[in-house]
């Protein structure tokens, strides 16, 4: 039912391509406001053009942490784990989707945008 919400709120990017990992409700002290925090993971969905037999996923890249348009009154941050994949007999061949094309003249944040078109090396990123 969350993720059914979610679609009214997030782009559809996002939905299309990523799992709900939770929804937490904070508090957000130095700007003394509310605050809603989105977990996404990206799914396991191998890049286009590349070969199963031949990769497999590694895992994630820490969270990024985006925060979005405010949400009745409520601070809203996304964060977002995209996945890699490594080569199986080239261990240091890895590979991201890349999500540059999707978010052309889509209505989202400059931020998300930007992370999403640069890998995810973008914003700021932690383990937890």
């Amino acid at each position: 039912m969350e993720i059914d919400l979610l679609k009214y709120v997030l782009p559809s990017i996002l939905i299309d391509n990523f799992t709900l990992v939770k929804i937490e409700e904070g508090f957000d002290i130095t700007k003394n406001r509310k605050s809603l925090t989105i977990y996404l993971d990206e799914a396991n969905k191998l890049p286009a053009g590349y070969n199963s037999d031949e990769y497999e996923s590694k895992g994630f890249i820490g969270y990024t942490t985006i925060q979005d348009f405010p949400l009745r009154d409520k601070l809203l941050y996304l964060k977002i784990r995209k996945r890699r994949w490594r080569h199986k007999i080239n261990k240091h061949e890895t590979i991201q989707n890349d999500y540059s094309k999707l978010t052309d003249g889509t209505q989202i944040t400059k931020e998300l945008t930007d992370f999403l078109k640069d890998g995810g090396r973008y914003a700021h990123r932690t383990n937890k």
